[in-house]
């Protein structure tokens, strides 16, 4: 099991994109959470197998009404969720 951090940048605020994360991340199994950064990016903390985070990080890129800039990814220490949530909207 690995734990990834991504920043997301790019139009990827108020387009739906936290919700199509969360429809991908159900799809393949990937647990962890996605939120708004009051800088207009976008973080994704996701944990699963790598081969399956791989396919989760090209497939976020085909969100409608999304124009992904750049996405960094780090690795985290292993963490264990029990699903993959939408966290509240950052203020700005």
């Amino acid at each position: 099991m690995k734990t990834i951090q991504m920043v997301v940048s790019g139009k990827v605020q108020h387009v739906g994109f936290r919700a199509c994360t969360k429809r991908i991340a159900l799809s393949l199994g990937v647990c962890g959470a996605v939120k708004n950064l009051p800088d207009g990016t976008v973080e994704i903390t996701a944990s699963g197998d790598q081969a399956i985070l791989d396919k989760f990080i090209a497939m976020i890129h085909a969100c409608p009404r999304v124009v992904i800039r750049e996405v960094e990814v780090k690795a985290l220490p292993p963490r264990a969720f029990s699903d993959f949530c939408i966290l509240r909207e950052i203020s700005q």
